[in-house]
């Protein structure tokens, strides 16, 4: 029976020198040895949790630039060829109307001959040129011409009308250019929060080294700030385009 009694008053001096380390005697502090270790369990739990959501994320924003950047380079490559095609077509244009001049120009000269036959030939040789070698584009404007005009390309819009597909693939292309650009941005992003969750759990996985229970609970309060602040953070950063997590399990 006594030995029991030695056993729980030596029992009872081990708590209170546990107690007298801790603090002093009789007052409850908040962080001491077992919820520092819980705490830090969790939070490695926690902060482990969101370094791999912070890379998944990283990931698909890494990926739809790639995709941004690849689409851009065709629609510019496929834009650039309707350009080239396009001005081809304006030139053909041009010459068919300049050729269908000097015709109108003949027949005003046989007109001043009194060659009334010849006058008509070269008319019916002008309608027949331009209907044979001229565009849809100029053939229209040619139609909307007024009689203070002496081009078909001096109506509004005309020459516009030649590179207008030419200019969707581009401006497609450069739109895409820009949302690789910020997919790339959020990456990085993404990439920093991964940073301050590595350092974070290192921190949280050198807590057991110190001795001292203050120092303990410092680098504790630290490495949560930083999960806590990286949290916030990454919350502000926009999701990848079209992102939906049900998706990925065959239900979005």
């Amino acid at each position: 029976m006594s030995e029991e009694i030695k056993e729980l008053e030596a029992v009872e001096a081990e708590a209170a020198e546990e107690t007298a380390k801790d603090g002093a005697p009789g007052k409850k502090k908040f962080f001491t040895s077992n919820r520092i270790e819980v705490l830090c369990a969790v939070f490695l739990g926690i902060t482990a949790l969101l370094t791999a959501w912070a890379t998944w994320i990283g990931s698909l924003h890494g990926g739809n630039q790639a995709t941004n950047y690849t689409k851009s380079n065709n629609l510019a490559a496929e834009g650039n060829a309707e350009y080239n095609a396009a001005m081809q077509l304006y030139l053909s244009d041009m010459l068919a109307w300049n050729t269908a001049i000097d015709y109108s120009l003949d027949a005003e000269v046989a007109e001043m001959k009194g060659s009334t036959a010849e006058a008509e030939i070269y008319r019916s040789k002008m309608e027949t040129y331009i209907n044979q070698n001229s565009s849809e584009i100029m053939t229209e404007a040619i139609n909307q011409m007024d009689d203070n005009m002496v081009s078909p390309f001096q109506v509004e819009g005309t020459v516009d009308k030649y590179f207008t597909h030419s200019n969707e693939l581009i401006a497609e292309s450069q739109k895409l250019l820009e949302e690789g650009k910020t997919d790339n941005a959020h990456g990085d992003a993404y990439n920093l929060v991964n940073v301050i969750y590595s350092v974070v759990l290192f921190l949280l996985g050198v807590v057991g080294i110190f001795k001292s229970l203050p120092n303990r609970a410092v680098v504790l309060i630290i490495a949560i700030i930083g999960v806590v602040l990286a949290t916030i953070y990454m919350c502000t950063i926009p999701l990848p385009t079209g992102f939906n997590i049900l998706s990925f399990f065959g239900i979005g």
